[in-house]
Protein backbone atom coordinates (compact mmCIF):
# COMPACT_ATOMS: atom_id res chain seq x y z
CA UNK A 1 0.00 0.00 0.00
CA UNK A 2 1.47 3.35 -0.63
CA UNK A 3 0.88 6.44 1.52
CA UNK A 4 -2.28 6.94 -0.40
CA UNK A 5 -3.47 4.94 -3.26
CA UNK A 6 -8.15 7.18 -13.62
CA UNK A 7 -6.16 9.53 -15.33
CA UNK A 8 -7.83 12.54 -16.19
CA UNK A 9 -6.63 16.09 -17.87
CA UNK A 10 -5.12 18.10 -14.59
CA UNK A 11 -7.09 20.93 -16.06
CA UNK A 12 -10.51 19.60 -16.53
CA UNK A 13 -13.26 20.13 -14.10
CA UNK A 14 -10.73 21.65 -11.47
CA UNK A 15 -13.97 23.57 -9.63
CA UNK A 16 -14.55 19.99 -8.25
CA UNK A 17 -11.51 20.00 -6.02
CA UNK A 18 -12.63 23.37 -4.87
CA UNK A 19 -11.51 23.95 -0.78
CA UNK A 20 -8.96 21.35 -0.66
CA UNK A 21 -5.41 21.91 -0.06
CA UNK A 22 -2.40 21.49 -2.67
CA UNK A 23 -2.44 19.10 -4.52
CA UNK A 24 1.31 16.27 -5.16
CA UNK A 25 2.44 15.61 -7.60
CA UNK A 26 4.40 18.70 -9.31
CA UNK A 27 7.03 19.87 -11.49
CA UNK A 28 9.44 20.86 -9.26
CA UNK A 29 11.45 23.12 -11.56
CA UNK A 30 8.42 25.31 -11.19
CA UNK A 31 7.71 27.37 -7.89
CA UNK A 32 4.36 28.76 -9.19
CA UNK A 33 0.86 27.78 -7.50
CA UNK A 34 -1.71 29.52 -6.18
CA UNK A 35 -3.49 27.60 -4.00
CA UNK A 36 -4.74 29.47 -0.76
CA UNK A 37 -4.64 26.93 2.05
CA UNK A 38 -1.69 26.87 4.00
CA UNK A 39 -0.18 24.90 6.82
CA UNK A 40 2.80 24.40 8.82
CA UNK A 41 6.05 22.57 7.16
CA UNK A 42 6.81 19.48 9.25
CA UNK A 43 9.54 19.46 11.33
CA UNK A 44 12.58 17.89 9.74
CA UNK A 45 12.28 14.17 9.18
CA UNK A 46 15.55 13.68 11.85
CA UNK A 47 12.84 14.98 14.04
CA UNK A 48 10.23 12.20 12.84
CA UNK A 49 9.74 8.70 13.10
CA UNK A 50 10.16 6.83 9.88
CA UNK A 51 6.51 5.05 9.28
CA UNK A 52 6.55 3.54 5.91
CA UNK A 53 8.93 3.24 2.75
CA UNK A 54 7.16 2.01 0.01
CA UNK A 55 7.87 3.22 -4.11
CA UNK A 56 6.05 3.43 -7.45
CA UNK A 57 6.58 2.41 -10.85
CA UNK A 58 8.04 6.11 -12.84
CA UNK A 59 8.34 9.06 -10.81
CA UNK A 60 5.25 11.30 -10.16
CA UNK A 61 6.97 14.27 -9.73
CA UNK A 62 8.55 15.69 -12.96
CA UNK A 63 12.34 17.34 -12.66
CA UNK A 64 14.73 18.56 -15.27
CA UNK A 65 17.00 15.20 -14.61
CA UNK A 66 13.51 12.78 -14.83
CA UNK A 67 11.42 14.29 -17.72
CA UNK A 68 10.64 11.98 -20.44
CA UNK A 69 7.11 10.93 -20.36
CA UNK A 70 6.08 7.53 -19.63
CA UNK A 71 2.38 8.29 -21.16
CA UNK A 72 -1.07 8.61 -19.10
CA UNK A 73 -2.48 6.03 -16.69
CA UNK A 74 -1.60 3.77 -13.11
CA UNK A 75 2.19 3.84 -14.68
CA UNK A 76 2.38 6.75 -16.61
CA UNK A 77 4.75 9.35 -15.12
CA UNK A 78 8.09 10.48 -15.93
CA UNK A 79 11.30 8.12 -16.58
CA UNK A 80 14.83 9.29 -15.61
CA UNK A 81 16.61 11.24 -18.62
CA UNK A 82 19.71 8.44 -18.55
CA UNK A 83 17.31 6.14 -19.52
CA UNK A 84 18.30 6.16 -23.18
CA UNK A 85 22.00 5.80 -22.33
CA UNK A 86 22.27 2.81 -20.27
CA UNK A 87 24.68 -0.14 -21.55
CA UNK A 88 23.21 -3.72 -22.22
CA UNK A 89 24.61 -4.95 -18.78
CA UNK A 90 22.98 -2.86 -17.11
CA UNK A 91 19.72 -3.61 -18.48
CA UNK A 92 20.64 -7.59 -18.22
CA UNK A 93 17.67 -8.94 -16.99
CA UNK A 94 18.10 -10.94 -13.59
CA UNK A 95 16.67 -14.30 -12.93
CA UNK A 96 13.28 -14.54 -12.38
CA UNK A 97 10.15 -11.37 -11.39
CA UNK A 98 11.54 -8.68 -9.45
CA UNK A 99 8.77 -7.05 -7.18
CA UNK A 100 6.25 -8.36 -9.65
CA UNK A 101 7.08 -5.87 -12.05
CA UNK A 102 10.08 -4.14 -12.03
CA UNK A 103 13.11 -4.58 -14.63
CA UNK A 104 15.95 -3.23 -15.38
CA UNK A 105 15.83 -0.11 -17.05
CA UNK A 106 12.75 1.32 -14.98
CA UNK A 107 12.85 4.32 -13.27
CA UNK A 108 10.79 4.40 -9.46
CA UNK A 109 10.23 6.53 -6.92
CA UNK A 110 10.66 6.06 -3.11
CA UNK A 111 9.18 7.64 -0.56
CA UNK A 112 10.03 7.56 2.95
CA UNK A 113 7.51 8.75 4.82
CA UNK A 114 8.07 10.16 8.27
CA UNK A 115 5.11 10.61 11.02
CA UNK A 116 5.08 13.41 14.14
CA UNK A 117 3.13 10.43 16.43
CA UNK A 118 5.00 8.19 18.20
CA UNK A 119 4.56 5.10 15.70
CA UNK A 120 7.11 2.46 14.81
CA UNK A 121 7.21 1.31 11.06
CA UNK A 122 4.70 -0.97 9.55
CA UNK A 123 2.54 -0.98 6.47
CA UNK A 124 0.56 1.62 4.67
CA UNK A 125 -0.41 5.04 5.90
CA UNK A 126 -2.20 3.38 8.86
CA UNK A 127 1.27 2.75 10.18
CA UNK A 128 1.88 6.95 10.57
CA UNK A 129 -1.20 7.18 13.41
CA UNK A 130 -2.70 5.62 15.87
CA UNK A 131 -5.98 6.51 18.22
CA UNK A 132 -3.84 8.50 19.88
CA UNK A 133 -2.36 10.67 17.34
CA UNK A 134 -4.89 10.87 14.48
CA UNK A 135 -3.55 13.80 12.42
CA UNK A 136 0.30 13.88 12.82
CA UNK A 137 2.69 16.02 10.77
CA UNK A 138 3.74 14.39 7.36
CA UNK A 139 7.01 14.47 5.97
CA UNK A 140 7.70 12.82 2.65
CA UNK A 141 11.50 12.71 1.59
CA UNK A 142 12.07 11.28 -2.10
CA UNK A 143 14.41 10.02 -4.37
CA UNK A 144 14.11 8.89 -8.27
CA UNK A 145 15.81 5.81 -8.91
CA UNK A 146 16.86 4.35 -12.41
CA UNK A 147 16.97 0.51 -12.08
CA UNK A 148 19.69 -1.41 -12.97
CA UNK A 149 21.70 -4.79 -13.17
CA UNK A 150 24.99 -3.46 -11.47
CA UNK A 151 26.08 -4.09 -8.20
CA UNK A 152 28.15 -0.84 -8.26
CA UNK A 153 25.22 0.94 -8.16
CA UNK A 154 23.07 1.72 -5.06
CA UNK A 155 22.45 -1.52 -2.49
CA UNK A 156 18.62 -0.89 -2.00
CA UNK A 157 18.59 -2.41 1.45
CA UNK A 158 20.96 0.12 2.92
CA UNK A 159 18.20 2.28 2.26
CA UNK A 160 16.09 0.88 4.33
CA UNK A 161 14.81 0.57 8.08
CA UNK A 162 16.11 -2.87 9.47
CA UNK A 163 15.23 -1.24 13.40
CA UNK A 164 17.64 1.84 12.59
CA UNK A 165 16.75 4.46 15.29
CA UNK A 166 18.31 7.94 16.15
CA UNK A 167 17.76 10.28 19.07
CA UNK A 168 15.00 7.65 19.75
CA UNK A 169 13.62 8.54 16.62
CA UNK A 170 12.70 5.53 13.91
CA UNK A 171 15.18 6.33 10.53
CA UNK A 172 15.54 5.25 7.50
CA UNK A 173 19.40 3.73 7.73
CA UNK A 174 20.75 6.07 4.79
CA UNK A 175 18.52 8.63 2.21
CA UNK A 176 21.09 9.38 -1.19
CA UNK A 177 22.61 12.83 -0.17
CA UNK A 178 24.29 13.53 -3.83
CA UNK A 179 21.37 14.01 -5.61
CA UNK A 180 20.86 17.65 -5.33
CA UNK A 181 19.57 19.95 -2.48
CA UNK A 182 15.59 18.48 -2.09
CA UNK A 183 12.65 20.98 -3.07
CA UNK A 184 10.27 21.37 -0.33
CA UNK A 185 6.84 22.31 -0.39
CA UNK A 186 3.38 21.86 0.83
CA UNK A 187 1.23 18.89 -0.72
CA UNK A 188 -0.92 16.33 -0.59
CA UNK A 189 -0.88 12.29 -0.29
CA UNK A 190 -0.63 10.83 -4.29
CA UNK A 191 -1.18 7.58 -5.84
CA UNK A 192 -3.63 7.07 -8.82
CA UNK A 193 -6.70 6.98 -6.61
CA UNK A 194 -6.36 10.84 -6.79
CA UNK A 195 -7.21 13.36 -9.64
CA UNK A 196 -7.29 16.80 -10.10
CA UNK A 197 -11.50 15.84 -9.62
CA UNK A 198 -10.63 14.05 -6.64
CA UNK A 199 -8.27 15.74 -4.71
CA UNK A 200 -6.23 14.29 -1.41
CA UNK A 201 -7.20 15.63 2.06
CA UNK A 202 -4.22 14.94 3.49
CA UNK A 203 -1.37 17.41 4.29
CA UNK A 204 1.93 16.42 3.40
CA UNK A 205 5.44 18.21 3.55
CA UNK A 206 7.54 17.06 0.78
CA UNK A 207 11.10 17.10 0.22
CA UNK A 208 12.10 15.61 -3.34
CA UNK A 209 15.66 15.78 -4.40
CA UNK A 210 16.17 16.75 -7.88
CA UNK A 211 18.36 14.34 -9.54
CA UNK A 212 18.01 10.49 -10.49
CA UNK A 213 20.33 7.72 -8.67
CA UNK A 214 21.14 3.99 -10.10
CA UNK A 215 20.02 1.23 -7.70
CA UNK A 216 21.29 -2.29 -8.38
CA UNK A 217 17.80 -3.95 -9.47
CA UNK A 218 19.43 -7.24 -7.33
CA UNK A 219 19.06 -5.52 -4.06
CA UNK A 220 15.56 -4.20 -4.69
CA UNK A 221 14.57 -8.15 -4.84
CA UNK A 222 15.49 -8.85 -1.93
CA UNK A 223 14.28 -5.66 -0.18
CA UNK A 224 10.97 -7.13 -1.42
CA UNK A 225 11.31 -10.52 -0.55
CA UNK A 226 11.04 -9.42 2.99
CA UNK A 227 10.55 -6.14 4.69
CA UNK A 228 8.82 -4.33 7.83
CA UNK A 229 6.48 -2.22 5.59
CA UNK A 230 5.22 -5.82 3.42
CA UNK A 231 5.84 -4.35 0.22
CA UNK A 232 6.39 -6.09 -2.77
CA UNK A 233 5.86 -4.05 -5.95
CA UNK A 234 6.05 -0.60 -7.04
CA UNK A 235 2.79 1.04 -6.74
CA UNK A 236 0.36 3.55 -9.74
CA UNK A 237 1.32 6.86 -9.82
CA UNK A 238 -1.03 10.17 -9.51
CA UNK A 239 -1.14 11.64 -12.81
CA UNK A 240 1.33 15.24 -12.32
CA UNK A 241 -0.88 18.07 -11.01
CA UNK A 242 -0.35 21.06 -13.12
CA UNK A 243 -3.30 24.05 -12.40
CA UNK A 244 -1.90 26.45 -10.50
CA UNK A 245 -4.80 26.38 -7.84
CA UNK A 246 -3.92 23.06 -6.76
CA UNK A 247 -0.57 24.09 -6.43
CA UNK A 248 1.49 25.52 -3.18
CA UNK A 249 4.28 28.06 -4.09
CA UNK A 250 7.43 26.68 -3.84
CA UNK A 251 9.28 29.57 -1.64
Amino acid sequence: MSIAFGMTSSYAIADSCEGFGPQTPRDIDSVLGENARSFSKAPQSSEMNLCNIHFHKNAEHKAKDFSVFAGPGEHGGYQCNATSSLTAAELKAPKGKVCKNVKPGDTIEVHWVHSSCDVKPGKGLGSCLNDKCANPDLRVETQVFLVVNDSNALDFNELGYDGNVVNGYHQPKHIPDNTGKPVEFLGSTTGPKYTSQQCSPLQVTWSVRPSCAKVDINSLAKWCESNEFEEDHAHGVRELVTDPKLLSPIK
